[in-house]
């Protein structure tokens, strides 16, 4: 029987393969810009008020689009627009390569970003509709790990390659995935029904688009100050486009999302845990980032590295996940998934130090990873099986703008905990010493002023906790963080009680009848 499964998945990989290779470009192209983001500013001479922007002109591409994309997909073809999209990235990278100056490579980050658009929901609405049920679940692993092992290797490989080549050998990294792709699409993936009738629904899509981009530019700014316009106008143009939304979706004929789909528990718990799961990769990422480089002194190359121990073993682990699904439900690995992501939490709140050996960041980066990849593979089964004929890639797209809206949340949530918590320490710090609150606040302005974030980007100073005088800094900001990690290693363990209550388990009578459909 093992024989017999691993067989049934090297069938799969020629179908699985290039969609898998096109979701990940989504992914590890704004991840390689972004760690090596410091390198590119510098040579393009990129204005400090502009690097924000730069680095983060995709992903609000994509927030504000995707629905749109998915619609379309389903309208022309999910195969047709998904092979269009990897070729917008990969002429977009392409001329990236030859910027002149930062005017011209922002022009190409807004395109790359709607060229990405098309490579979010429909390569998983793609394995819908070209793999069979019973299979899909492992189809779903399959693409699972090869995103996680080649979002391990190749950052620390362009990280490597732009120290000895420069920084524009970070644009065609994605062309040649994206080209690998596009030939095994064409060769191996059938296209799938289309729906040419289908009105586009402008108004619902402008709404939705409205809402994720405002949502995403306000998270980003809140950590800057909620009270700021910089943050509150976006996030109240937001919630007002997400209200006039509801209510055109409830009059229109055929709105770009059915609002009736929110009705079915499983789906609604599934975008919860794609929007909890998203929220906790994005903001460890700020974590490492400001522990390891503020505290432990880590280079960015370093706190890269980090990522890549036990790449292999997650991969083998979706895969894993991907049968288990589709011999049980989602629901087991769901609930898994979010517990071993709290357990990377309580780790990291347990063991962070501001003396803390390096190697004790890699068990709670790799738990992280792992739950993270476990979680999106059910919830992608889970949101994939309530997608109705001919509409896969519009509920697909559902899925990755809860995520994009977790990605945005995540930084802005952790930064906001972490800095109140750092407060709080600081402040008892002085108070132990006898030091004035302003002499105090005067100490930590820098750290504080370096723990902004804009969409798109985080910037700090090693150097700042050494400015500091008279506080134990260092230590002030580490009880920081573990209060921290602590808090925010509620949100899986809430969410994985809702998905283990309101989940459907599996009856005996359909474990007699075979896999889950």
């Amino acid at each position: 029987m093992p024989e017999a499964g691993s067989r049934a998945e090297a069938a799969l990989l020629p179908v699985v393969l290039g969609p898998a290779l096109a979701f990940t470009v989504s992914v590890l192209d704004p991840l390689v810009l972004s760690l090596n983001l410091p390198q590119v500013t510098r040579a393009l001479d990129v204005p400090p008020q502009l690097v924000g922007p730069l680095g983060g002109a995709a992903t609000l591409v994509m927030a504000a689009s995707v629905l749109a994309a998915g619609r379309l997909a389903d309208a022309v073809g999910l195969k047709r627009l998904l092979m269009l999209g990897l070729g917008v990235v990969t002429v977009a990278d392409l001329l990236s390569m030859l910027s002149p100056g930062y005017g011209f490579l922002l022009a190409m980050r807004l395109l790359d970003g709607l060229g990405m658009t098309a490579l979010l929901g429909v390569p998983l609405a793609l394995l819908k509709v070209s793999v069979a049920p019973e299979k899909r679940p492992v189809a779903i692993g399959i693409m699972m790990a090869v995103d996680v092992i080649l979002c391990g290797v190749i950052p620390a490989f362009a990280g490597w390659a732009v120290g000895v080549v420069g920084w524009r050998f970070l644009f065609p990294i994605a062309p040649l995935v994206c080209l690998l792709a596009l030939w095994l699409i064409a060769r191996h993936v059938p296209e799938a029904p289309t729906q040419p009738g289908r009105g586009l629904d402008v108004t619902g899509v402008a709404l939705v688009g409205l809402t994720m981009l405002g949502l995403v530019i306000g998270l980003a700014s809140a950590q800057n100050g909620l009270s700021r316009p910089g943050t509150w106008v976006p996030l109240v143009i937001s919630a007002a486009a997400a209200v006039l939304f509801v209510l055109h979706a409830r009059g229109a004929a055929d709105p770009v999302v059915d609002l009736a789909l929110f009705r079915n528990a499983s789906f609604s718990v599934a975008l919860a845990a794609t929007l909890t799961l998203n929220l906790l990769i994005a903001g460890l990422s700020i974590v490492l980032g400001q522990f390891g480089s503020v505290v432990l002194r880590m280079s960015p190359e370093a706190i890269g590295l980090l990522y890549l121990p036990g790449t292999l073993l997650i991969a083998s682990a979706v895969i894993l996940t991907g049968r288990l699904v589709g011999t049980y439900t989602p629901r087991p690995m769901m609930v898994t998934g979010l517990l071993v992501m709290a357990a990377s939490g309580l780790l990291l709140a347990g063991t962070a130090g501001p003396t803390m050996a390096v190697w004790l960041l890699v068990p709670a980066t790799w738990l992280c990873n792992l739950g993270s990849v476990v979680t999106s593979a059910s919830v992608s089964e889970t949101v994939l099986s309530q997608a109705p004929p001919g509409r896969s890639g519009t509920v697909a797209s559902v899925q990755m703008a809860f995520a994009v809206t977790g990605s945005a949340l995540g930084p802005t949530l952790y930064l906001l905990l972490l800095d109140s918590f750092f407060q709080r320490e600081w402040l008892a710090d002085a108070k132990a010493r006898g030091l004035s609150v302003a002499r105090a606040e005067h100490s930590v302005e820098a750290v504080r002023s370096g723990m902004a974030q804009t969409p798109g980007g985080t910037s700090y100073d090693p150097n700042l906790l050494r400015q500091a005088s008279g506080l134990d800094l260092g230590l002030d900001f580490t009880n920081g963080l573990r209060l921290t990690m602590l808090t925010v290693s509620v949100l899986p363990l809430v969410v994985a009680v809702v998905a283990f209550v309101l989940m459907p388990r599996r009856s005996k009578e359909s474990r007699a009848q075979g896999p889950t459909r």
